[in-house]
């Protein structure tokens, strides 16, 4: 937001000037020398790709989003509308039940997990509700989710803290549709709310579309539908699966979520269990 003031055009005030006296010398003075405007770190440029550059991690960065109430199902179209061969996906209905959600990616570094990951980047929240966090790395090649922890390490359900053999590529530089993957998350030795845990978790991982994108308060030209399936399979218990459809653009990352119930057996469901959306 510092970078953008800078391109905005300063008021003109108009100025009274009093005549000089016959003694009187007008100083001289020099002209006003402007600074220079602060580039962006970041400049959408639509070339139909999201590079390492366009979605790197900001940390400390507070962003916005709207989002359903916990329990409450929102209908929704993940497939979008095609006219003249381009595609729009239309997230703009206001609902007056929307609460606010705001995230914010921070360092791994004084967490009390931190010594578990040790090539750990950032983090940032899982849940809405911010009770468990996703640790990253970032690089050329993607953007890697090293595993999972609770914020706090005396959580009240329990400490979780799942740290994957290998991490899982959750995006993959550079994201062009038709581009699609399978990561596989092994945990050893985890704990999931303060009890013992092991287990897989593979991640597929396909953008296959790119559209344009309305928010209620805004519009982006284009964005990628990048659909994840998770299926979880622990070493004692049920196997259980989830999507996701993540709707992403340059330099601004995520700007929409849509996550389906459990076990949805359809990838253009209907009903999301939660729906985040880019917003005030």
């Amino acid at each position: 937001m510092r970078a953008l003031l800078h391109l905005l055009p300063g008021l003109l005030l108009p100025l009274g000037v009093a005549a000089c006296g016959d003694n009187q010398t007008p100083p001289t003075r020099g002209k006003f020398v402007g600074g220079d405007a602060t580039p962006l770190a970041c400049a959408p440029n639509l070339d139909g790709r999201v590079d390492s550059s366009e979605l790197a991690p900001a940390i400390d960065v507070n962003v916005g989003y709207l989002i359903n109430p916990l329990g409450k199902e929102r209908e929704v179209d993940v497939v979008g509308r095609v006219d003249g061969g381009k595609r729009t996906f239309r997230f703009d209905l206001d609902y007056a039940d929307d609460q606010k959600l705001d995230v914010k990616a921070s360092a791994v570094a004084g967490k009390w997990y931190a010594e578990s990951f040790p090539t750990g980047e950032f983090v940032a929240p899982l849940d809405a509700a911010g009770t468990l966090d996703g640790i990253y790395r970032h690089d050329d090649a993607g953007v890697h989710l090293l595993g999972i922890a609770s914020k706090l390490e005396s959580a009240p359900e329990g400490k979780t803290l799942l740290v994957y053999a290998a991490p899982v590529t959750v995006f993959r530089f550079p994201l062009v549709a038709g581009s699609k993957w399978v990561s596989t998350g092994t945990v050893t030795n985890g704990t999931v709310r303060g009890l013992i845990y092991a287990g897989k978790d593979v991640y597929e991982v396909e953008d296959d579309a790119t559209g344009t994108l309305v928010l209620h308060d805004f519009t982006f030209d284009q964005v990628h539908r990048v659909r994840t399936k998770v299926t979880v399979s622990p070493s004692v218990g049920p196997v259980t699966m989830r999507r996701q459809v993540s709707f992403v653009a340059e330099c601004f990352g995520e700007v929409v979520r849509v996550v389906s119930k459990n076990d949805e057996p359809n990838a253009d469901f209907t009903v999301a269990t939660e729906l985040r959306r880019l917003g005030q």
